[in-house]
């Protein structure tokens, strides 16, 4: 699947939610920015382990890289659509594009990128065949 860098939430191939709380608003009455990396948080967990842990035994997945581009407020009350995709599926690393949306207004995208670690060396450590296939159901091309 093809997907543009300001897609719709349809695009995505894995959507989930958050519920804003008033606790979550800053001094401009807007949800405040620091929250986008726990929406983002929420859409990368339905993925990694909401069904069944995608990480090997004694292995985690630590995030080494992450883009956000903010580009529109979000207010609270309401909620935020969250929608996550694979765009990129490496040895022991993958890579996911992110939207975050109100109303089914664009607010944020996120490039994130993520590696196996191995709990005990603290090194990266292979994806399983597995892993690799269950990621690819939610692979796209962003251009």
């Amino acid at each position: 699947m093809m997907m543009h860098k300001r897609p719709e939430y349809d695009d995505f191939p894995l959507k989930t939610y958050d519920k804003f709380r008033y606790a979550d608003t800053d001094r401009q009455g807007h949800v405040n920015n620091a929250l986008f990396s726990t929406f983002l948080e929420t859409g990368r967990t339905e993925l990694l382990y909401a069904a069944e842990p995608l990480h090997a035994e004694n292995a985690s997945f630590v995030i080494v890289s992450q883009k956000l581009d903010l580009l529109t407020e979000i207010r609270w009350p309401g909620k935020v659509d969250i929608g996550t995709a694979v765009t990129r599926v490496g040895n022991s690393s993958l890579s996911l594009f992110q939207g975050l949306y109100q109303d089914g207004r664009l607010a944020a995208v996120a490039d994130t990128v993520i590696v196996q670690m191995d709990d005990h060396t603290r090194k990266s450590k292979p994806l399983s065949p597995e892993t690799i296939e269950r990621l690819k159901q939610y692979l796209v091309e962003v251009q």
